[in-house]
């Protein structure tokens, strides 16, 4: 003998319910991972280039904090503009010659501070 009442209608269609979300719910979520615009990958993707970007504009900010640093040092003063334009951008009179001796860093010995 089976002990287990008969089945109620509202029992039925709670069930039928919970299975018409459950489905919607798997198809919603197949939707969002695979086919939509904004999908997992893209998504994914997307958050990574942000990563990359952000690295860049950290390092194009200490590159502007030390192109800003260099130009209060040269343009006060008209023989450090003068230094520099030879050191940084090889010019040169027509009839001489430009050395620069730089250290095991690649920085010129003049600028160094005293150690």
């Amino acid at each position: 003998m089976n002990n287990t009442p008969p089945p109620n209608k509202w029992y039925n269609w709670l069930l039928r319910l919970r299975q018409f979300y459950t489905g919607s719910f798997v198809i919603w979520l197949i939707w969002i991972v695979f086919i939509d615009d904004n999908n997992v990958r893209v998504v994914w993707s997307n958050y990574w280039k942000m990563k990359e970007l952000e690295h860049e504009k950290e390092y194009y900010q200490e590159k502007i904090t030390e192109v800003k640093k260099e130009r209060d040092e040269v343009f006060g003063n008209r023989k450090l503009l003068e230094k520099w334009a030879r050191e940084k951008y090889l010019m040169r009179k027509p009839t001489e010659d430009v050395y620069v001796i730089v250290d095991e860093k690649n920085q010129p010995v003049e600028s160094r501070k005293s150690e």
